[in-house]
């Protein structure tokens, strides 16, 4: 992956997801009435690529059934910062095509609120060595609650990794945080399976 990110070849690989991605949520919607909203890593040779934002509408353009907004492209914070200018500039033109950003791994970079105001990314999602202590550690714990904080004053959106357990779950929603990944609630799956476990999942977990 360190060799890819030096290459061009990393953003056709995004663009290659993106259409598959693209694909399959159209094939959900079409064939169980299933919209969600769908999350895509993205790399940091695309979020300084230029012309990202023309393949990226191309794409769009190709799944028009497909409402953009439920296309989520997550970039790691350090990654970000690189170039702070153009990776700004490629968000926001991604942006008014109706997809949405996600910092990744939050916490483990610079965090610098004046990077929060700067970059147009409306989801934090704290990163997994955090959550995964946070039961035994007080400090991965105020870790988490500080970044709960910041997502609630700069109006965004939070989502803990590496949820693991039950506990973590009440341990989350008693400090604001109501969206979670992790292994509690799935392994990775094959696409095949992935409704009917969808269905049975809401039933076993209703009640948290």
């Amino acid at each position: 992956m360190p060799l890819l990110e030096k290459s061009d070849l990393a953003v056709t690989l995004d663009h290659w997801v993106i259409n598959n991605v693209l694909q399959q949520m159209a094939c959900w919607q079409s064939s169980h009435n299933l919209i969600m909203p769908i999350s895509i890593n993205l790399s940091a040779r695309s979020l300084t690529f230029s012309n990202f934002n023309e393949l990226l509408k191309k794409a769009l353009s190709e799944h028009s059934s497909v409402n953009p907004e439920c296309l989520e492209l997550e970039i790691l914070e350090n990654e970000a910062l690189h170039d702070l200018t153009i990776s700004s500039e490629v968000m926001r033109s991604c942006l008014a095509l109706g997809v949405k950003f996600a910092l990744d791994d939050f916490g483990t970079g610079y965090s610098s609120l004046s990077y929060l105001r700067h970059l147009p990314a409306q989801t934090l999602k704290i990163d997994q060595s955090f959550v995964r202590d946070m039961l035994h550690d007080e400090e991965d714990a105020a870790i988490v609650q500080g970044v709960i904080g910041l997502a609630n004053a700069f109006k965004r959106d939070v989502i803990a990794e590496g949820v693991e357990t039950k506990e973590h779950c009440q341990r989350l929603l008693n400090m604001g945080c109501t969206t979670a990944q992790g292994y509690f609630i799935a392994k990775p799956m094959p696409v095949s399976v992935f409704c009917d476990w969808l269905t049975h999942w809401h039933k076993e977990h209703r009640c948290l």
